[in-house]
């Protein structure tokens, strides 16, 4: 399979993709930099492919969307970059994943980077600062991505979409003490872009270490979904196929 991995100079996402390359599937990496894209040498010389953009930027995801579009075809996203504090919360955690999802046309298994601190999240669009002017909440990133993963699994039954919580691993985001395995951290991602086995081939989950868990009561309220999607469309200009 061929599948995109976002934010994978370190981390998680340099996990998943060492990972599905062992696997013998076609990968692609990101940067967000140039510079930071010198990291990734070990996995193109293995083959991969590879996009630069910072997710922050609109314009780059547009531009990294089109790179994509007019190559081979991706199979699956594993949307794994985000950041824990700052003003690039909203942008990276919710607004990029989003337009990659509705502008890739290829992908059928997209699979998005929750956490638990999604359960902290505030069920309300009033007043959020898409556009990054002002730090963001990451609870609130969280349950947006996590209830957008739903929206899109209820609305578009030809792809498999899936959130996951990789626990409190100690990454550069988690920090060294951290409590939770960080060996089983991005398995259940590759599992979910790749795996053929049928616990594999479903949709509308959120799953902690390959177990799906009950996620905050918002993400499943098909009224709050429609809301999302209605504000993240006029937001970026770009709807979501198969949304109303």
């Amino acid at each position: 399979m061929r599948v995109l991995v976002t934010g994978s100079v370190e981390g998680l996402g340099r996990a998943a993709a060492e990972e599905l390359l062992r696997e013998g599937h076609d990968v692609v990496v990101h940067a967000r930099t140039e510079d930071r894209a010198g990291a990734l040498a070990p996995l193109t010389g293995q083959g991969a492919g590879l996009v630069v953009g910072d997710l922050e930027d609109r314009r780059a995801v547009l531009r990294i969307a089109a790179e994509l579009t007019a190559g081979e075809a991706l199979d699956a996203v594993i949307h794994n970059a985000g950041v824990w504090s700052g003003s690039a919360v909203m942008p990276v955690n919710v607004i990029a994943p989003y337009l990659l999802t509705a502008l890739l046309e290829g992908p059928r298994r997209h699979v998005y980077l929750s956490s638990g601190s999604h359960y902290s999240g505030r069920p309300s669009l009033d007043g959020v600062d898409w556009r990054g002017r002002s730090p963001g909440h990451y609870g609130d990133s969280k349950l947006f991505l996590t209830t957008f993963s739903a929206a899109l699994a209820r609305l578009r039954p030809d792809v498999l979409s899936n959130a996951v919580d990789p626990g409190w691993v100690p990454t550069r985001m988690g920090g060294p003490d951290a409590p939770d395995d960080l060996d089983l951290a991005h398995r259940t991602q590759v599992w979910l872009a790749t795996g053929e086995d049928p616990e594999a081939l479903v949709t509308g989950g959120y799953w902690f270490h390959r177990r799906r868990r009950q996620p905050h009561d918002a993400v499943l309220d098909p009224g709050f979904q429609d809301r999302l999607l209605g504000v993240l469309a006029g937001e970026t200009g770009v709807t979501l196929p198969g949304s109303r």
